[in-house]
């Protein structure tokens, strides 16, 4: 039997049920939330961990459902964005807010300028390319945060770090989806496996971590923002 021969109701629930399970990612935002308040970064960044795992397969599983078929009703899209800015932007920005990584003014007002300015790009229309690729960085503040936690750079950096992330948005350059580029898309998944594995090293560490670990995270990084430059290239071609 496929897919369009079940009963209707059965793929009706199944497409809210989809809804329901990236909705939940709202709930472990407010979780993530209060730990960041009570400085529990470790279990802060361990909900959004979460998140993001939910965010990264609730696309694949609407598709599977034809959420825009069998739930129409609710616009899987908006409901995605919605979840997003929270666990994407504002739970880490109280995170780095409520740390000791730079001083309290200074995480402060960049912390409105990030916010802003995220507000912007998730509005942005055009905020992805017809292959996927996210125009301008992709306002991935729970890992750049997640990075400031780990390196423990001199604030100045980190303030630094903020500031081109925060250019980044509005620039003309690319990043990568790393589960629905098709360009080296099976080496981008398993370097994103290997660079959850460190990230949750570090975060039961309590971000207590050797150089071992952070070098582990440069190399993704690394990684990560050579991919662009592939993105038109024959040699990497699929």
């Amino acid at each position: 039997m496929t897919w369009d021969d079940r009963p209707v109701s059965v793929r009706r629930a199944a497409g809210f049920s989809v809804h329901v399970f990236t909705a939940s990612g709202g709930a472990v935002a407010l979780l993530a939330l209060y730990a960041a308040i009570e400085r529990d970064f470790a279990a802060c960044f361990a909900w959004l961990g979460l998140a993001l795992f939910i965010d990264g397969i609730d696309g694949t599983l609407a598709r599977a459902a034809k959420v825009t078929e069998t739930a129409a009703r609710i616009d899987g899209v908006v409901l995605d964005l919605v979840i997003d800015f929270l666990t994407y932007v504002l739970v880490p920005v109280i995170a780095l807010w409520r740390s000791d990584l730079m001083p309290t003014q200074v995480s402060f007002w960049l912390g409105l300028i990030v916010t802003l300015a995220s507000t912007l790009y998730f509005a942005d229309a055009s905020m992805k390319t017809r292959d996927y690729w996210f125009r301008g960085f992709p306002a991935i503040w729970n890992v750049a945060v997640l990075y400031l936690f780990v390196l423990r750079l001199p604030w100045q950096a980190s303030a630094l770090i903020l500031i081109l992330g925060t250019i980044g948005m509005f620039v003309p350059v690319v990043f990568v989806h790393p589960l629905r580029v098709v360009k080296l898309r099976a080496l981008t998944i398993v370097v994103t496996m290997g660079w959850f594995g460190i990230a949750s090293a570090a975060i039961a560490a309590n971000f207590q971590v050797g150089w071992a670990i952070k070098l582990g995270f440069l190399a993704v990084a690394g990684y990560f923002l050579a991919l662009p430059f592939f993105r038109h290239s024959p040699w990497a071609d699929d």
